[in-house]
């Protein structure tokens, strides 16, 4: 089980990366250019919000069957988690980073849909997703992905 469900939520990443950064270029790209706010912009915002909020599901139940998630502190203790790098970043530091990714895209999401014309849904849409965008590409683990 701790294999598919790894193997989902690595799979799952690229789409989530994927989906972000074209959120976020057509965000920026729309602000700047004074584009009307459309349904297409509207569906990628939504399904970019969808997407990470299934990422995050899969990443708390890998959290809770991983080796190197709830187990490693029931069984190595919180200091010991805390004083390994490698494990401080899975325990403590990735986790704490997407969930901080996902409120970003979920308050972004929720504040752009108050707005009423095209270009202060376009910033908020930019400022958040950016930031969500900023805080995943730094919390992955780039030495498991290469």
């Amino acid at each position: 089980m701790y294999n598919t469900i790894q193997f989902v939520h690595s799979y799952w990443a690229y789409l989530v990366l994927i989906v972000l950064t074209i959120t976020v270029i057509n965000s920026l790209v729309s602000y700047f250019g004074n584009k009307e706010f459309g349904a297409r912009d509207f569906r990628l915002a939504l399904f970019t919000l969808i997407v990470t909020h299934i990422q995050l599901l899969i990443g708390i139940v890998l959290y809770f069957v991983s080796p190197l998630g709830a187990k490693a502190i029931a069984s190595e203790g919180m200091s010991a988690a805390m004083s390994d790098p490698n494990l401080r970043l899975y325990v403590v530091e990735h986790p704490i980073g997407m969930i901080l990714a996902v409120i970003f895209i979920t308050v972004g999401y929720s504040k752009h849909k108050k707005k009423l014309t095209s270009k202060p849904k376009f910033k908020l849409l930019a400022i958040f997703y950016t930031l969500a965008l900023a805080c995943v590409l730094y919390m992955i683990p780039w030495s498991n992905w290469f």
